[in-house]
């Protein structure tokens, strides 16, 4: 009974990750304000700024897309593998994949998501390489290729994990 009654409490506790996503739905709110100001202050001086100007802002945007993708995934695959399942059925516009992913799955594709949110702020970096001291160039290069190895050892073990079981 006792054993009964407390695998039924560490069974419910999932719940209270449920709260930790919504969260993250305002982080996502969060990035879309930015992302609405970096047009905004992107659009009047349009005409006016040179086009590296314009590649570096527009990197920028594209830096948040993919910051708010990896939070849409987290969202869903970490509710669905870890609260509750997700019917895709229920709405036709749901992509079905979405719930479908699993930890490893998520594991992979948020290394990936973080190495191209760093391989673009590498990009901007090297765009702007007059304005970037030769240090931070050095550190977000350093960075990036930690990223890549970490992507690349976590595939390589999954991979050497799986083809074991």
């Amino acid at each position: 009974m006792l054993k009964r009654s407390l695998e039924a409490v560490l069974f419910a506790s999932r719940w209270l990750l449920a709260p930790f996503f919504l969260t993250l739905v305002f982080g996502l709110i969060a990035l879309l304000v930015k992302m609405g100001q970096l047009i905004i202050e992107l659009l009047p001086h349009l005409w006016q700024t040179h086009e590296s100007d314009v590649l570096l802002q527009v990197l920028g945007l594209v830096d948040l897309t993919f910051a708010s993708s990896l939070i849409v995934l987290v969202i869903f695959s970490g509710y669905a593998n870890f609260v509750s399942r997700i019917n895709p059925e229920r709405s036709g516009s749901w992509p079905e994949w979405l719930a479908l992913i699993d930890f490893t799955g998520l594991k992979l594709k948020l290394m990936s998501s973080i190495v191209a949110i760093s391989a673009i702020q590498l990009l901007r970096a090297f765009m702007d390489v007059k304005n970037t001291p030769d240090r931070e160039l050095y550190w977000d290069a350093g960075i990036h290729v930690v990223f890549v190895v970490s992507a690349l050892l976590l595939a390589v073990t999954d991979r050497l994990s799986t083809e074991k079981h």
